[in-house]
């Protein structure tokens, strides 16, 4: 035998197994399919099968009608034989009941009951009992809304039943528009009379559900069957079209691997055999033929270093192994050498007769670019080995592909830790641990692209960019930043000296506004201190100026009226004359003594002397009895004052306090209302506080001196109000009591209608709440 190369795995050949001869002979000998066969020996047969199929499924449905038919017949000849035979048992029974003269309703029924009972008869047959004429006095339940009724006006198309009786036999009538089976039978002296009866749907029910069965069965045989037909047609119609894609593509394959540079062979080991295909010989620029090639012919083409022929098929005819795939040279007609890639399977390895058949592809094409690769591949090495920056690249499963010697000196790794395929995680365990890390915002877009700032164990710096490439792998290249990292810190250090000097200008310069705005602060607040005095000021100066005249003027009077009387100018000291002037001292010293506890009061509110003693108080007692110390004054103005406050309020106050404010505000209300006004006072209680509202229809007060009412030493003076005298300090004096409490005075008031003051006293505080509030 010749010399023979080595193979390897099996390509899984579609080509039929042959006994004997070459490929070439099988593709000739391929036999037509036996469908075929059958199709082209049969066409009556096969024109036929539709025929039969039909006149089949006919004669199925004709012979299961006629069953049908025969089977309505007698379901309808039983069903009237029942009805019949139970129209005689219940007529007999009727017979009987009439005889003893019982009562038909009550007996009736206890007849019907027990004839249901006995008989046959089914759930839906009807018994009904009627009386001479024919109006029904006992019924089966199902139709117990016809007793009372007369039945032959119940029943449509049935006259003869109630004529004739048991001669009428059974009849079809009608009932509420369904059709019914009915017989009806008539005592002898026509004073009772039975009938029977039971519906058609009721009868034929079990027919028609054998009806519908029969007919989805043949529905689906007739399917199942057309189904068959239509898939035989369809298999036959698929058959021939898969012998005309057969032929088609083979001579596609054919043309394929003319154009792809690929062909086919078959080796006989036995007889020392060997077939090309066309497409072999157009590879190598041989002449096609027919004829079987030996081994040694074939050896002859084959480089003797590439492999040796007789030594594969020995190994192959001894069974250890049974595929081969090779790369060898063969010689080209034209002298060169061409590679080939051969690939073959035994076709059956149990088979006394070892056969392959397999595949051979020219590879020239690719040997040239791998050679070409190994070359770029070694120069690519060589730069990447003498670049100043490490460099490293791991594939999509995170496993080393290669790297530099540069990346081994920074990291620290020998020739044994970098073999490639090692994974990364082992890799990096392996390596130097770094003094320092941390990861850059990276400038690219590039998904996965990453950037680090490292610290190496000696001090040196590295600046790593990590970017995917293109088959999910990872290139990492390491930069040397020592000196950029010393000129770094350098200006770091020389801008954080900046930058504290520019924070200690800050800090003075923001000081600096600081002290502005405080100035500024306390210009305002100067100012505004400044504007009270003088206010404070003209509102004791205008007090001053009001107070000197209130003053004088009952000083002059009580002066005056005591030199009269002490003189005697009018006589001695018990005439009438003196008594209008000792009530004029009076009234003067009293008013004098009112004005100046008023002045007191409010000095002692101001100094925070004034305290507060709360107690429960009952609040209508209390609004009565300040009701009546101004009553009087408003008599004398023909003023009505009405009080609105139920018997059971109460407030938790100071008693003198809240006496002392009713009475100051209602003497304003009487004091600035005119002849015959009127003045409401209520109370109520709201939100948890008690609420008193003081309102007079009196001359009212401008909205532009609203805002100046209860400040101490100032009052309103309008046309209204200017001929009243006063201290000025009753609003004040209110407004202040009430705020020891806690609350609230509120004034609502338009000139010339009235005016409205509401007190707001809460409903309890504790010590310390009356305290802050004083």
């Amino acid at each position: 035998m010749a010399k023979a190369d080595a193979w390897g795995a099996p390509d899984g050949s579609a080509f039929a197994q042959r006994k004997g001869g070459t490929l070439a002979g099988n593709a000739k000998l391929i036999a037509a399919p036996a469908y075929r066969r059958l199709l082209a020996a049969e066409p009556f047969l096969r024109r036929s099968i539709p025929a039969l199929i039909i006149v089949f499924l006919l004669v199925i449905a004709g012979v299961r009608a006629l069953s049908l038919m025969a089977w309505h017949e007698d379901v309808e000849r039983n069903a009237k034989m029942v009805l019949s035979l139970a129209s005689g048992n219940l007529a007999a029974s009727v017979d009987l009941l009439a005889k003893d003269g019982s009562n038909f309703p009550e007996a009736g029924r206890g007849l019907l009951e027990r004839t249901i009972r006995q008989s046959a008869i089914g759930e839906r047959h009807v018994l009904v009992i009627m009386d001479g004429a024919f109006r029904v006095v006992a019924t089966s339940p199902q139709t117990l809304h016809w007793e009372g009724k007369a039945l032959d006006g119940i029943v449509t198309g049935g006259q003869p039943l109630f004529m004739f009786g048991t001669r009428a036999g059974v009849m079809d009538v009608r009932i509420d528009g369904q059709d019914w089976y009915a017989a009806v039978n008539i005592a002898g002296d026509r004073k009772a009379a039975s009938a029977t009866l039971i519906p058609a749907e009721a009868v034929f029910a079990e027919w028609r559900r054998t009806v519908s069965l029969n007919v989805t069965l043949f529905v689906v045989t007739a399917a199942v069957l057309i189904i068959i037909l239509y898939a035989y047609f369809s298999q036959a119609a698929r058959a021939q079209a898969a012998d005309r894609l057969f032929v088609d593509a083979h001579q596609r394959i054919d043309m394929a691997l003319v154009r792809g540079r690929c062909g086919l062979w078959d080796w006989d080991m036995v007889r020392g055999k060997m077939y090309w295909s066309r497409s072999m010989y157009e590879m190598l620029g041989y002449e096609p033929c027919d004829d079987m090639l030996s081994f040694g012919e074939v050896d002859d083409i084959i480089h003797h270093e590439d492999g040796n022929l007789f030594e594969l098929a020995n190994r192959v005819v001894a069974r250890e192994i049974d595929s081969i795939d090779q790369v060898f040279r063969m010689r080209h007609a034209d002298g060169h050498w061409v590679w080939m890639r051969a690939r073959a399977q035994v076709i059956d390895p149990d088979a006394p007769e070892i056969q392959m058949i397999g595949i051979a592809v020219d590879v020239t094409e690719q040997r040239h670019l791998v050679l070409r690769s190994e070359a770029a591949d070694m120069r690519l090495r060589t730069a990447i080995e003498n670049i100043t920056e490490s460099f490293v690249l791991w594939d999509a499963q995170k496993r080393l592909v290669m790297c530099n010697s540069k990346y081994q000196q920074d990291n620290g790794l020998s020739d044994r830790d970098v073999v490639p395929g090692t994974p990364r995680q082992v890799i990096e365990q392996r390596m130097k641990a770094y003094a320092a890390e941390r990861r850059l915002a990276s400038a690219t877009i590039q998904r996965g692209s990453a950037t680090f700032e490292r610290q190496l164990a000696d001090g040196r710096w590295l600046q790593v960019n990590e970017l995917k490439t293109r088959d999910g792998g990872t290139v990492s290249v390491g930069s040397d930043i020592t000196q950029i990292k010393q000129h770094q810190e350098k200006l770091v250090e020389s801008e954080r000296r900046l930058m504290a000097s520019i924070h200690d200008l800050s800090v003075a310069r923001r000081a600096e506004q600081e002290r502005s705005r405080e100035l500024v602060e306390i210009n305002k607040k100067y100012m505004k201190e400044t504007e009270r005095a003088e206010a404070a000021n003209r509102a004791k100066s205008e007090f001053l100026a009001n107070m000197s005249h209130e003053l004088r003027t009952p000083l002059n009077a009580i002066i005056g009226f005591s030199e009269l009387m002490s003189s005697g100018l009018f006589g001695p000291l018990g005439s009438d004359r003196y008594e209008e002037y000792t009530r004029d001292i009076l009234t003067s010293g009293q008013y004098l003594l009112g004005v100046i506890n008023d002045i007191l009061d409010m000095s002692k509110i101001e100094a925070g002397q004034f305290s507060v003693e709360s107690e429960q108080i009952d609040l209508c007692p209390l609004i009565s009895e300040t009701v009546r110390v101004i009553s009087l004054q408003a008599a004398q103005k023909s003023i009505t004052v009405e009080t609105k406050i139920a018997e059971a309020m109460s407030v938790y106050a100071d008693r003198r306090a809240i006496k002392q404010i009713v009475i100051n505000l209602l003497s304003n209300a009487v004091k600035f209302t005119g002849e015959g006004g009127h003045i409401t006072v209520r109370a109520r209680n709201v939100a948890k506080a008690l609420m008193i509202t003081i309102e007079d229809n009196g001359c009212g007060i401008p909205k532009s001196a609203l805002s100046k009412l209860g400040r101490p030493f100032e009052q309103v003076q309008n046309q209204f109000s200017k001929n009243h005298t006063g201290s000025g300090l009753g609003l004040a004096i209110s407004r202040s009591l009430t705020e020891l409490h806690g609350g609230a005075l509120k004034i609502r008031s338009a000139e010339g209608k009235g005016t409205i003051v509401s007190v707001r006293i809460p409903a309890r505080q504790s010590a310390a709440t009356a305290k802050e509030a004083a």
